[in-house]
């Protein structure tokens, strides 16, 4: 069963998150990591203000019960919120810290621990990064390697982290280390909090081919954390880890945001000039355009069937990956095709040549082939649903 309509209440709860996007959300899309730094004193005017509104309302942590400062939403309303938020192109700048740690202090922190980081977390004070993912260890998580050894009343932590989105800009990160080498590897694992500017802490970002730098590498060199900083029990981090879940989980605000890049991809396309864009000169492309708002469609039915699910209180669990590589490889197909929209200009990545889209097809293409391995492999989620969802042996 799919629902689709919204009942009175969630219909009056749509039209105040509407009311409330159109009189606070910035007129530009922000980046939580860069904007909040921008030299551009505008910008970062500009980002506090949203963030700001946000926390007033309670909706940069809606997951959150409201005793620890979150708005305590049903789940239709967090996917209501956002919903209207994608479809605005607004963004909730709560990031990993609202997302990920927070939930996890929640359940797994001592009382010190949430009474000093969940205010700091709401009022946006700390932006956190996630240690997760190691060269070794990236889909076997729990073969990371990355040790913290006692030594009274701290760990000393050695190892190396990569793929860590956003390092460059955090102050803080969470992170999984190996505290017994000995035990089975989902065990011997601690959860640590550490602040960035400890020393033995280097952030190497990490140059993609599209030019941007959203990962870093991580180095960590007898880096000291107080032992305090442990989330939980010694060795049991993987299982406080993986409490490290967002709370909306249909991927609504990424098919939403699908078809409003489809929107703009089309409009931009309709500016260049004449002669460029194979748009209305090419069938076949006049068809893969229409495609891929099928596609759309698609894709946010799944997203429906997500919530559905957990609005009745069931745990969408291959539904969820059937999503992700849905939309995922989506957005690959997306790129391609508008990658061919522009022809042979398409290539181009110069930001000052207006045919080429200022370069953001060439890079949109491009940043597009990692969108199947964040989250979870294609080749994971494939596994999911073959053996939760088809009930196929393991091969």
């Amino acid at each position: 069963m799919v629902e689709f309509q919204d009942s009175a209440e969630e219909a009056a709860f749509r039209a105040e998150v509407r009311s409330f996007i159109e009189a606070n959300a910035p007129k530009r899309e922000v980046n939580p990591g860069a904007d909040r730094r921008s030299a551009d004193p505008e910008v970062r005017a500009g980002f506090e203000r949203w963030r700001d509104a946000l926390v007033e309302k309670g909706w940069i942590a809606p997951h959150w019960p409201k005793e620890y400062g979150g708005a305590g939403l049903s789940v239709k309303e967090q996917f209501i919120l956002n919903e209207e938020l994608a479809e605005a192109g607004a963004t909730n700048v709560g990031g990993f810290g609202v997302m990920m740690l927070g939930p996890t202090l929640i359940v797994h922190g001592s009382k010190e621990q949430q009474e000093e980081q969940l205010p700091r977390i709401l009022r946006g004070e700390v932006h956190w990064a996630q240690g997760w993912s190691e060269p070794g260890s990236g889909s076997d998580l729990a073969s990371l390697q990355t040790r913290a050894a006692r030594d009274g009343d701290e760990y000393v932590i050695n190892g190396q982290k990569i793929w860590t989105s956003g390092a460059q800009y955090a102050d803080a990160i969470y992170m999984l280390t190996r505290t017994d080498p000995d035990a089975p590897k989902h065990r011997g694992i601690s959860f640590f909090m550490l602040d960035m500017q400890t020393p033995g802490i280097t952030v190497r970002p990490l140059a993609q081919m599209s030019g941007a730098s959203g990962f870093n590498e991580v180095f960590f060199e007898d880096v000291r954390v107080p032992a305090k900083n442990m989330v939980g029990d010694e060795n049991r981090g993987w299982y406080v880890g993986m409490t490290l879940t967002d709370y909306e989980r249909s991927g609504i605000g990424t098919s939403v945001g699908v078809q409003r890049g489809l929107r703009e991809i089309i409009d931009g396309a309709k500016q260049v000039p004449e002669g460029v864009s194979m748009l209305g000169r090419n069938n076949q492309l006049s068809v893969a355009f229409a495609d891929r708002w099928t596609e759309a469609e698609v894709a946010k039915l799944f997203s429906y069937r997500v919530v559905t699910m957990q609005a009745h209180n069931l745990v969408p669990g291959y539904e969820a990956s059937t999503a992700k590589l849905f939309t995922s490889e989506l957005n690959q197909r997306i790129t391609l095709t508008t990658l061919r929209l522009y022809g042979l200009y398409g290539n181009l990545m110069d930001p000052n040549r207006e045919e080429a889209g200022r370069g953001t097809v060439a890079r949109d293409y491009l940043a597009s082939v990692s969108s199947t391995i964040a989250g979870g492999t294609s080749e994971i989620q494939r596994n999911i649903i073959a053996t939760r969802g088809l009930g196929l042996p393991r091969g």
